[in-house]
């Protein structure tokens, strides 16, 4: 069992010691120029690059080698790439939607920075909506009442809360935290999470002084009530960080911009590779995969590992990996997540007496969220709904669930909101990310004091590999983590001075 450095054991310089990241900051000026103009150019022979997986972080990384005139190899246990980033297209001519990633918000910037190399086209996503509902209790308002009147919501507040909305209590909360960001930049952020890393988000709330009915209104209306003990700092990354402001969406689908990436590199790519096993010594990188045709092997002078840790967690490493780097496959959580469609003859929500485009429905019914198109399509009536959107012990309860029997409790759970449901559904269709082989769950996902204990050993590479993906960032569940991570794996890469010849698989 190895548990001292792998690099060192093996013949390869270590990188730099670099202090760990304690929380997401702005996309660093060299990432941004990668995503226009590629990897600063060096003169080496190229190197052969074994990329295992081809979600976002995988195409990004075996892209931007190419570009450099290096040879990457990308193992895709799949028939399709993108990973997490998944447009369901089996519905009608015209219609999909979308499993996995679906929006990108305006702050992303490198994530919008390859949309616009590969020309794709964006549209707003509505976030916010007051024409939107809150069933609650069994009683339907709209958020623009609820907001107006956030007295007759079920909920018991204290005196000092009563009248205020979750958001308002919520901005209260936090005004000292986002003050000191916007005073104090990264340094504001370090101290945030030195003050807070150790707390839940129930225990941040609690430390304020919320009520237990505050801390209810706020997780069912935020719809983080299965998140409520995950680590407050997610919470301040994409908060403070102004992940849910003007969000857009890709027009098409967001699996454009992976077969963007895909088609720039196709004859790079192997799918329905299933890696099993993976070596490394001085002279290079082994992995070894196997499809219904076999099994078989490749040799590269480097790896990048996109593999979510679930999966990762069933490969065979020689030599073992590090005690920090196995503890952190172990540890690290991965959030459950579940979606259920529905393809509808009429897109009624768009009509009387409701009039919504975009935004979500909040309720206490299993299915927790409608999440409605956040644009009118004017070529046919008919629409896709996305009907429940739960995270977590609510995602698990849908995942235990046959197909059939997710879409049939779903039905019954929306048409107590919009009756007309039950004459317009004419298709469904799901996915439960933790019941899915290749992903092991949606996101990663920290718990209180994670990412200060845990994150530079997630991040660190091992010898001859290098580990990228939403896990390896701190922009958890977003494809801006996955893209960053890709890049910096990369160009660690291809910044290293050391070249082993290794025979061709």
């Amino acid at each position: 069992m190895s548990t001292g450095t792998p690099g060192a054991a093996i013949g390869i310089p270590e990188p730099s010691p670099q202090p760990p990241p304690t929380a997401a900051p702005p996309v660093p000026q060299e990432l941004l120029a990668t995503a226009k103009e590629g990897l600063a150019a060096r003169e080496q022979q190229p190197k052969r690059v074994i990329v295992i997986g081809g979600g976002m972080a995988g195409l990004v990384a075996a892209f931007e080698l190419d570009r450099q005139g290096h040879e990457p190899v990308v193992l895709e246990a799949q028939n399709r790439v993108g990973g997490r980033v998944y447009t369901m297209r089996e519905f009608a001519p015209g219609l999909y939607a979308e499993a996995g990633a679906m929006r990108i918000p305006k702050v992303h910037t490198l994530t919008l920075e390859y949309c616009k190399l590969f020309g794709l086209r964006m549209r707003p996503f509505v976030m916010n909506n007051n024409r939107t509902l809150l069933h609650l209790a069994g009683r339907t308002t709209t958020f623009e009442q609820a907001d107006l009147q956030p007295q007759e919501l079920p909920f018991e507040l204290a005196e000092h809360e009563r009248g205020k909305t979750w958001t308002q209590l919520w901005d209260e909360s936090t005004r000292d935290i986002r003050e000191l960001h916007e005073r104090s930049g990264q340094a504001g952020w370090d101290q945030i999470m030195r003050q807070y890393d150790q707390y839940s988000l129930r225990e941040f709330l609690q430390s304020k002084g919320w009520s237990e009915g505050a801390i209810e209104m706020y997780a069912v209306l935020s719809f983080r009530e299965q998140n409520m003990n995950t680590a407050v700092v997610e919470q301040f990354f994409e908060i403070i960080g102004r992940a849910f402001e003007e969000m857009q969406f890709i027009d098409g689908g967001t699996d454009l911009l992976a077969q963007s990436f895909y088609r720039r590199i196709e004859g790079r790519v192997r799918f329905g590779a299933v890696v099993h096993a993976i070596e490394q010594d001085e002279h290079g990188v082994t992995v070894h995969y196997r499809n219904r045709g076999g099994h078989y092997q490749v040799h590269g002078d480097y790896a990048i590992c996109t593999l979510p840790f679930p999966v990762l967690s069933n490969v065979e490493v020689t030599p073992a990996l590090s005690r920090q780097k196995r503890q952190a496959i172990r540890e690290l959580r991965y959030n459950a997540s579940t979606k259920i469609l529905f393809q509808v003859r009429r897109r009624f929500w768009e009509q009387a007496p409701y009039h919504i485009v975009g935004g979500t429905t909040a309720t206490d019914l299993p299915i927790r969220r409608i999440v409605y198109p956040s644009t009118v399509d004017y070529d046919t009536e008919r629409g896709v709904l996305l009907a429940s959107y739960t995270w977590g012990q609510d995602a698990l309860r849908w995942g235990s669930m046959s197909e059939s029997d997710r879409i049939e409790q779903a039905l019954e759970d929306v048409a107590k909101i919009h009756p007309e449901i039950v004459d317009e559904f004419e298709v469904g269709a799901s996915h439960a990310w933790f019941n899915d082989p290749f992903a092991g769950g949606a996101f990663a996902q920290f718990e209180p004091g994670q990412v200060t204990r845990m994150q530079e050993h997630i991040v660190a590479p091992e010898g001859r590999i290098w580990f990228a993906g939403e896990h390896c960032s701190l922009y958890h569940a977003w494809i801006q983590g996955a893209l960053e991570s890709g890049i910096r794996a990369a160009r660690e890469i291809h910044e290293t001075p050391t070249r082993v010849l290794t025979p061709s698989g």
